[in-house]
């Protein structure tokens, strides 16, 4: 991504979260462990005029964001997001629109989300997807399981998958 970003700190519990932002709203999200999902190129530029104008504006994101990951991290549902600008190529997006629609304690495999996407034969392509997740936790690609309810893989390691669903009551 080559837009301009406010990165900003989510403690918690469980290690620091890093929340960065474009003038639209939540663009990415990093686990403690400094995982991430690959990406391009994020600046941070904060003396940028219109970011100085947003800032009020990315603050109330980013009290939004601190809310929604700590009530996940909690095992429940967050009643409000921030707004998510998730860039990706079309088919990145169908994907993690679908994501988005799993319930939590849900779990759908990678099968299921290419038949619903109307790509049956991308499965392979829709872990991809998952992996390159730019806002895991928010956008739950760890809802998505491989073939017979195994655990797969996860862009912030297998230990967070297997928390996060945990604690949403998934017993694998």
């Amino acid at each position: 991504m080559k837009n301009n970003c406010i990165e900003m700190s989510i403690p918690t519990p469980e290690g620091q979260f890093t929340a960065r932002y474009t003038k639209e709203g939540l663009a990415e999200l990093d686990f403690p462990n400094g995982h991430h999902p690959a990406r391009g190129s994020v600046a941070e530029n904060s003396k940028d005029r219109d970011f100085s104008r947003r800032l009020p504006q990315i603050k109330k994101w980013h009290r939004a964001t601190q809310s929604a990951l700590k009530t996940i991290l909690a095992g429940k549902v967050p009643r409000k997001f921030p707004p998510l600008v998730i860039a990706g190529s079309e088919f990145q997006k169908s994907v993690w629109r679908q994501l988005r629609k799993i319930s939590r304690g849900k779990t759908k495999s990678y099968g299921e989300i290419a038949k619903a996407i109307g790509r049956p034969k991308a499965v392979r392509a829709v872990g991809g997807a998952c992996g390159a997740n730019p806002i895991p936790v928010l956008v739950p690609c760890h809802r998505v399981l491989a073939a017979n309810k195994k655990i797969g893989g996860f862009s912030g390691g297998l230990d967070w998958k297997r928390r996060l669903l945990a604690r949403e009551g998934v017993k694998l």
